[in-house]
């Protein structure tokens, strides 16, 4: 062979292992996405499980609320089974975008929940009331801390996969970008609430 034939074979040889370590790397990106979303299942199962003790505890004081006590009930149903959706597929932009806009409408209930909670002093001096609200606020707090890491390793993969030479693996192979969960879907929630006295 001549030196010709032996550096060509060397080119070809370091391509191939670089290909292959960029290859390894994201599969690692990919994986922590995937851990930092069951780090957000965690504290939306613990969410899950404690919304219908809430209503339920609710429910005996707010006899004139139903509606709103259901409204919760259905949205938890349907956060649940987006969240299913998204558990199997936590780098599809569709089935993460359908967790988001579900977690929002359970949000809103819940959020409405408490706003009548609060006009009825007997249930807002619960103690079994009282508990359940600072837990959930507690998994609130943590679901956010969690969003913040998903949101990070996805940012970390779509880095690795969208810069050159990279990409051209990424590419290659069919990585795609990982979603963002996004707090806010619309102008109207990310508008400043308008206090009036």
């Amino acid at each position: 062979m001549s030196m010709t034939s032996w550096v060509v074979l060397a080119l070809l040889a370091g391509a191939g292992l670089w290909a292959v370590a960029v290859y390894n790397r994201l599969v690692e990106l990919r994986n922590r996405i995937a851990n930092a979303f069951g780090q957000i299942d965690v504290q939306l199962k613990r969410r899950y499980d404690l919304i219908p003790n809430l209503v339920e505890v609710a429910r005996g004081y707010l006899q004139h609320e139903a509606a709103t006590l259901e409204a919760v009930i259905q949205a938890r149903g349907q956060a649940q089974g987006a969240a299913a959706t998204a558990r199997a597929a936590p780098t599809n932009v569709g089935a993460v975008g359908a967790l988001a806009v579900a977690e929002g409408v359970l949000g809103s209930s819940l959020g409405r929940l408490m706003v009548v909670a609060e006009a009825y002093p007997e249930l807002k001096a619960d103690a079994t009331m009282q508990s359940l609200s600072e837990e959930l606020a507690s998994t609130e707090n943590r679901l956010g801390f969690a969003r913040q890491a998903f949101n990070d390793q996805a940012l970390d993969f779509n880095n690795a996969a969208q810069q050159f030479p990279a990409l051209i693996v990424a590419r290659l192979f069919g990585f795609t970008p990982a979603p963002m969960l996004e707090a806010t879907r619309s102008d109207e929630e990310r508008a400043a609430p308008q206090v009036k006295f």
